[in-house]
């Protein structure tokens, strides 16, 4: 599960990079439902990394209260599997 997390975070932190390259360069976006499937399909953190490193999607508060709801859902999902491990 962790390889699962560390690869799709680095998609995701490419993928965010860029469509910032892309908004700068005024061509075609990555579309934010693209962005918020990849967070929610183990690339939360390299999405949260990515926001910090290259500033992109801090401001529009949308798309930040779906990519906190994502977090959220990861973080319970880390939870039930840890404590699920603990009760086995």
């Amino acid at each position: 599960m962790a390889a699962l997390y560390v690869l799709m975070g680095g998609v995701t932190f490419l993928v965010y990079g860029s469509d910032k390259r892309r908004a700068r360069l005024g061509r075609r976006r990555v579309p934010e439902r693209t962005l918020h499937l990849l967070e929610l399909c183990f690339g939360w953190f390299g999405a949260f990394v990515a926001q910090r490193v290259v500033r992109h999607k801090t401001q529009k508060m949308p798309f930040q209260m779906v990519f906190w709801g994502i977090g959220l859902l990861h973080v319970l999902l880390v939870g039930l599997l840890a404590w699920g491990m603990q009760v086995s």
